[in-house]
């Protein structure tokens, strides 16, 4: 049986640039740093996002961009506030696909090494229910 989610690792070039994004803009806890040794693939950090295990790992062979995403709950009331956080790196933002009413609003992000993340105000609740009225 699942038990629940373990963990999420994804792939960068440059660890201390990725950090300092995670930092910023999740808040993330960094809570381990592999340095120059490698128990794994690659070198590696790990943090905590709200109390999610996301594992990060340096690696020069990056795909092209995708959709694959990792979407994170933000409140409505701060949306602005990180669509202005984001503005400050040189990264590229995706617009935000056409949502019904009621469902959410989104930045999409993709950070320096074509992975996508998502900042979502809207819950699996209230995306079930406008889906619902339709």
């Amino acid at each position: 049986m699942i038990e629940g989610l373990s963990h999420i690792t994804l792939i960068f070039t440059d660890l201390e640039r990725t950090s300092r994004l995670f930092s910023d803009i999740f808040e993330a806890e960094e809570v381990y740093d592999s340095g120059a040794k490698k128990h794994s693939l690659f070198k590696e950090k790990f943090f905590l996002i709200i109390g999610v295990w996301v594992v990060i790992m340096e690696s020069e062979d990056i795909k092209s961009e995708t959709y694959h995403h990792v979407a994170f709950k933000i409140s409505d009331s701060e949306y602005d506030i990180y669509k202005e956080k984001l503005g400050a790196f040189d990264i590229r933002m995706r617009e935000s696909r056409p949502r019904i009413e009621g469902e959410g609003r989104s930045l999409y992000f993709y950070d320096y090494d074509n992975n996508l993340f998502e900042l979502h105000t809207g819950t699996l609740e209230e995306r079930l229910d406008n889906y619902s009225k339709m």
